[in-house]
């Protein structure tokens, strides 16, 4: 095994073990919703170890300008009830996403859970109705539901 393949799986390794740790304290201390969102954002803010091992992350952050349009080369991907507090617009979001319903499945359960937006025909769906895990999103440019992929939308 060459020398960056042995990086790069100690680096996913070691990602696996951190995001553990930092979720047994959250139980172990009792945090409730709001920290473990608060958690679970601070984390998702900060590139992986994998990425500073692979250069992931100098790519991606070279990417973001501050000035960037709506419509990004990633697929859109969240967690539903994930809103930034503070801002006047949140809880028109906030609205608007209970109102989501799965392209797959037809519900808005799950509103925790992860969610993709097809850049095709802008439908979302939850991850599990369409097999897409979050790790497996960031590796996808643009995302295309089944039904778009299938030839059931046109464009």
């Amino acid at each position: 095994m060459n020398e960056k393949d042995w990086l790069a799986l100690v680096a996913v390794h070691s990602d696996s073990w951190l995001l553990s740790v930092a979720f047994y304290f959250g139980a172990r201390f009792g945090f409730d919703k709001e920290n473990r969102r608060r958690l679970f954002n601070m984390i998702n803010n900060l590139p992986t170890i994998y990425e500073v091992v692979t250069g992931i992350a100098k790519k991606q952050s070279k990417e973001k300008t501050p000035n960037s349009s709506s419509k990004s080369s990633k697929p859109s991907m969240k967690v539903k009830d994930e809103e930034e507090s503070g801002e006047d617009e949140g809880d028109e979001e906030e609205e608007e996403h209970d109102n989501t319903l799965c392209g797959t499945c037809g519900t808005n359960d799950g509103k925790d859970e992860f969610w993709i937006c097809c850049d095709n025909c802008e439908k979302w769906y939850h991850g599990k109705c369409v097999k897409i895990t979050p790790a497996r999103a960031e590796h996808i440019k643009h995302y295309r539901c089944p039904e778009c992929t299938n030839g059931g939308s046109n464009s």
